[in-house]
Parts: structure tokens; sequence; C-alpha cells
């Protein structure tokens, strides 16, 4: 733990962190874009089917009479649900008795009509183009657009499982560029995707690197500020996905077109690629893993960018390896990932730390699907999102500095879990009642996100972080992806789905109460730190209770 005061030396909150800050927050309010692009990209507009007599100009041409085009649609397109134009269905020939006023085409059959052969047309007047009118994603085909999301989101999670461990491999700044570079080539080259595979394919691979972003931006941050800041910077950080969501609606309500918006989130990244070489290294992880050479070059350009060249100077390998001598002889051995679960006082962490992350993943979507009732116009519904939890994230702030790390989440993912289940209660008529719980619900969430992100790196030793980060996001894409299935339990009993989105996080949450409280402890470096620490609450709890047993006779 000897690096705090390294740290301290060279500057721990000075120019470099919020040059730092500004860095990798930026790029985080446009990987946002991405997580949530699919809801304006993917869109699915009012549609039926292709039909000769309003949409050839021959047809139309050998119609007898003049007829309205509501008339040639009467004949042309069997009515579907709210008597609206079926959206897969069309007469195989013109039903011209139906232009009688007396005539009923309620009462349809199968056998007088056929499928889109032609395909369809669409309203175009909310989006010009998205994926479904370019892929014809409908009817037959309506599957495809949830297997997109789908598929992105086993990306995020594939990306979690192995970019963690090879970001404590072979460092962080080095995956976090090469991940800039994939995010700009894949989302550039998927604005242009000939075929729904290949776009697909290459929004895996957005979603791969988009995992390896988050990680390492969190813990680039966290290495690299002292344990009073910390919670500041880490706010900061989560606020960047509040904006990005803010950013969201403004850019999809301005470009209409799916790969014109496709094309404007990914450009970006080719900013982001450029400017990363710029970014240090995290000089804890090097000195941890002994590249004792590249942590003192990293130690010494902060401490220039800081103000404090003499500081920089001071620091020799001499001092480093004084400084670093206990870490040093424990922290080069290889450490597996099966140390989480077998290593004293990290087991219980793992498996409590990766529930709350399951539970975060798995509560979004449920409250996002609840969120449907806010309104029709999409654009300010997603605009409202961003909105609310940026207050939500700023309470937490608050809260993580004055109550510490344990009661904050444990009491964010309780807030977001009963208002969920509070929901249960209220009937459907009262909208504004239930639109208000889905909000506070959705400032639960938020916050506990926040705290996580805090929470997380400092459960953790540095040989071991990113890779228990990695884990923690994969349950929460495993979440993500689990999450709307609970929808299907709504066919046996409405309330069923709600009662399952609201129970994951209130059991998280009280399993979140098992955690060690960090506030205010340095960040550990070797397992041997969060073993020494484990024993420290120990003797506590043991001296406390025995104080307390002596007052008592």
């Amino acid at each position: 733990m000897a690096f705090a005061e390294l740290l301290d030396q060279v500057g721990s909150l000075g120019r470099f962190q919020v040059l730092q800050m500004v860095a990798l927050v930026a790029p985080i309010m446009w990987l946002t874009t991405h997580n949530l692009l699919e809801n304006f990209s993917g869109a699915v507009p009012s549609h039926r089917c292709w039909v000769s007599l309003l949409d050839n100009s021959t047809g139309q041409a050998s119609t007898p009479g003049t007829l309205s085009p509501e008339a040639l649609l009467t004949v042309s397109v069997p009515p579907g649900p709210q008597q609206r134009p079926h959206r897969c269905r069309r007469f195989r020939h013109p039903q011209w008795q139906l232009l009688d006023t007396n005539a009923t085409a309620a009462n349809w059959s199968e056998a007088t009509t056929e499928p889109c052969v032609d395909g369809w047309v669409y309203d175009h007047s909310t989006f010009t183009s998205t994926i479904v009118t370019q892929w014809d994603l409908v009817c037959d085909s309506q599957g495809l657009k949830p297997m997109a999301q789908s598929i992105f989101l086993a990306g995020v999670l594939v990306g979690a499982a192995i970019c963690g461990h090879i970001s404590d491999r072979f460092g962080r700044r080095l995956v976090l560029t090469w991940s800039y570079l994939q995010i700009a080539t894949a989302g550039t080259t998927a604005a242009f995707a000939p075929t729904f595979p290949v776009y697909c394919v290459l929004r895996f691979l957005v979603a791969f690197a988009i995992a390896a972003v988050i990680m390492n931006t969190a813990t680039l941050l966290m290495e690299w500020t002292s344990t009073p800041a910390r919670p500041l910077v880490m706010t900061l950080n989560a606020l960047g996905f509040s904006f990005g969501q803010v950013l969201l609606a403004a850019m999809a309500y301005g470009v209409r077109d799916w790969s014109m918006l496709q094309l404007a989130v990914s450009a970006p990244f080719f900013l982001s690629f450029l400017y990363s070489w710029w970014l240090a290294e995290s000089a804890r992880w090097l000195l941890i893993t002994g590249r004792m050479t590249q942590g003192l070059q990293e130690l010494q350009k902060v401490a220039s960018i800081n103000g404090k060249k003499a500081a920089g100077e001071a620091l020799t390998m001499e001092v480093l390896l004084s400084a670093m001598q206990e870490e040093l002889s424990v922290g080069q051995a290889r450490v597996s990932m099966s140390a989480l679960l077998c290593t004293p006082g990290l087991c219980h962490r793992t498996c409590v730390s990766t529930l709350c992350w399951f539970a975060f993943g798995f509560t979004f979507y449920g409250l996002a699907l609840n969120l449907q009732a806010l309104g029709s116009n999409i654009f300010l519904l997603q605009f409202l999102i961003g909105v609310v939890d940026i207050p939500a994230k700023i309470g937490t702030l608050m809260a993580l500095r004055y109550l510490g790390r344990r009661p904050t989440l444990a009491g964010s993912l309780l807030l977001a879990g009963l208002c969920i289940l509070a929901n249960m209660l209220v009937p459907h008529e009262m909208e504004a009642l239930r639109s208000t719980l889905a909000v506070l619900g959705l400032g639960g969430v938020g916050a506990a996100f926040t705290c996580k992100n805090t929470y997380s790196g400092e459960l953790f030793p540095t040989v071991l972080r990113m890779t228990a980060v990695g884990l923690g996001q994969m349950m929460a894409r495993a979440g993500a992806i689990l999450g709307p299935l609970v929808r299907l339990l709504g066919v046996h009993r409405s309330w069923l789905p709600l009662l399952v989105y609201g129970m994951v996080p209130v059991l998280a949450g009280l399993a979140a109460l098992l955690l060690p409280e960090t506030q205010n402890l340095p960040l550990p470096d070797t397992l041997q730190d969060v073993q020494r620490q484990a024993v420290k609450r120990a003797a506590h709890g043991t001296q406390s209770h025995s104080v307390l047993k002596s007052t008592q006779f």
C-alpha cells in the first residue's frame, strides 16, 4: 500500500488528474450512445404490404374511375388490430365489393390473403431509415431485431470476460487504446454493412471493445487518484453515462437515418484513439508487476504535469525499490482467476459483488420496460432517462462521502427493488404514480451503478482488479440478457414480472450488507493486503465485543 505515498508526492489530484478525467470521460459519453443506439436505429415504423393499386403508377392507371388512396387501401389490404391496415398480409385480388358502404372486411379469411411477397411500405415521418426498413425485419423476420440486441449484449459479456484478464496481464492503457480503434473501425464499417448478418458481427465487435473501455477507464481513474478524491472521480465517470443518454436523444432527434447516426456515434472514437497514446499507464500496475523503469517514468511524467518537478526528480529507482519492497516481494507472482474464489477474504467479496452487478443489469432492463408508460415520444423519453440519472448520481457522491460504500450500495438497490414491487399495488389507471415510482427506481439503479463502480475497485487487489471488475461486468450483461425474458412470465400472471424485477435487487441489496466497508482505506495491491484488512476487521470486531461484554458486568 506504499504506492499511495508515492502518488501523494507526485500529486494525487492535480492538473494531470483533471486532464485524464476529461480525456477518459469524453469517450464514455459517446460509448453510451452505442449501448442504447438501437432504440432509434432499430425503431419499427408503421408498415403495410406493397400493393400495386397504391404503390405502382401502372396499377393506379388501371383502376376504374377515380378512387381515393383510402378506398384503394380498403380493397387491397385487410384490417388488422385496432382496425388499422394489416402489417403482414394483403388481399390476393382487389376486393371491390368492400367499396359498398354496407360491406365489411372484418371477417376476412386467410384464403383470400397472402403475405407481403412484394415487400413493405414504411412510414418515414419519424425516421427516414432504420435497420428494420433496411432489411425488412418485420412480420416473419421480426425476431431478428431483438436478436441483434442480444448479439450486442453477448459481445459486451464476452468482452468483459476476456478483456479484464488481458488488462491485468498486458496493461490498462494498451487495451484501452486498442478498444478505441476497434469501436471506431467496426462502428464506422457497420454504417455501410451490406447485409444484416454482417451488421450483427460488426456490432458484436463494437460491444466487445465497449466492455474493455468501461472497465479500463474506471480502473485508470481509480489507480491514479487518492483515496479521499476517489468518490468524486468515480461519480464524474458515472455522470458520463448520464450525459451520454442525453447526447443520444439529441443526436437521434437530429439524425433520422440509421446509417448516418451509426457513423456519427462511431467516428469520434478515431480521435480518442489518437490522443489515447498520451494517456499514462497505471504506475501502480507497472510497479506491482515489476516494470519498475516504466513505472518510474510515468510517475515522473505525472509530477511534471502537476507542477511538482522537484518531487519527480527526487524519485529514483532506489526510492521506488525501498518504498515498494514488500509489494514487490509478493506482487510479481502469477495470480490466477481462481484466487477470487479460493483466497480467504476474497471469496465472499467476489460472490456478493457479482450478485450486485447482476442485479444492476437485470433491474435496469426491467425498469426500462416500465418507463414506456412515460410517453410515446421516444426522443423525450430518452432525454428524461438521462436527466433523471444526473441528480441520482450526484446524490450518490454525497452518500459515499458521509455514509460509506456499503450502506449506499445496499440502500440504492433496496430503493430500486421496493419501487418496482410497489408498482404491483398501483392500478394501471394511475399512470402518474406508476411513472413516478419507475423514475425513483431508475434513480436507485443509477445510484447503485455509481457506487458499484467505486466499490468494486476498492474491494479487490491491483493484481486481480481488472479480472474481478470484468467478472462483475459479465454478470451485469448476463442480467441484461435475462431481464427481457422475464416478460414471458406475464402470460401466467400479469404481476409476476414485476415481482421478479423487484425481488432481485432487494436480495442483492441485503447481500451487499455482508461486504466490508472500504471508505478511507487505501487500495489493496496484493492478496496479502486483502487478508490483512480482513484480520484487522476481525480483531476490531473481537475487541469491540469484549469491550461491550465487560461493560455489562
